[in-house]
């Protein structure tokens, strides 16, 4: 795997952030550069870093602007100290974790499998055996908090989103929207095909670690109640 390399586009994000740019697309390779960047930037950890928060193509830096001195433009220290890097030399090995997460498909917890089935022209005991057949990448958390992006859907799983989306689906829905599969945290809107559902709790504010799944994990879908 080729070292991890900071990109030419290093923006202002707002008054106290930098946007690292790496691309445009929804493309694995380029968020895997992403992560990587990221890992490489949490191990040297400079005195001004609030937070890193990774996207698919792109990385937000978070600064205290408090840590630098009145005379000295928080950005644009930030964003020298970031081109002087050698990233190519820290030791910051990829995350490793994965998270085994239980699915019942179909009926009530997944209203969208048969029609994710007929789209796909397959059973929908395949689509099933599709879906959970992958371990997935946590591209990032957005949407609402917790809500992972997983990067690592079977092509011909994917399926546009709904057209009128929901005024209320369920916490812990699986769901499908176009190349891309996640995972609602909470009650709430949301037009993704939803073909299963999860007990498990995504966010809860009171861990330690609110969310359960973080940019960079690996995730296992695992089919429970048999196949419909």
């Amino acid at each position: 795997m080729a070292p991890p390399r900071l990109p030419t586009a290093i923006e202002p994000l707002g008054e106290d952030a930098l946007l690292l740019r790496f691309g445009d697309d929804i493309d694995a390779q380029t968020n895997a550069g992403v992560h990587a960047v990221a890992r490489c930037i949490a191990m040297l950890r400079p005195p001004w870093l609030r937070d890193i928060v990774p996207a698919y193509a792109s990385l937000a830096l978070f600064i205290d602007l408090g840590a630098f001195p009145a005379t000295v433009d928080p950005l644009d220290a930030a964003a020298h100290w970031l081109r002087q890097q050698r990233l190519d030399g820290v030791d910051a090995g990829a995350r490793q974790r994965t998270i085994e997460v239980r699915v019942r498909y179909g009926g009530a917890d997944g209203p969208d499998l048969e029609a994710v089935a007929a789209h796909a022209g397959l059973p929908p005991a395949e689509v099933v055996e599709r879906h959970a057949a992958v371990d997935y990448r946590v591209a990032m958390l957005g949407f609402a908090p917790g809500f992972p992006y997983l990067l690592g859907l079977d092509p011909v799983l994917s399926m546009p989103r709904l057209q009128t989306p929901r005024t209320r689906v369920a916490a812990g829905s699986v769901g499908i929207g176009g190349s891309q599969t996640g995972i609602y945290p909470r009650p709430g809107p949301g037009g993704w095909r939803i073909i299963g559902r999860t007990d498990a709790v995504l966010f809860d504010p009171l861990r330690a670690s609110p969310s359960l799944l973080l940019p960079g994990d690996r995730v296992r879908f695992i089919p429970v109640h048999g196949l419909p």
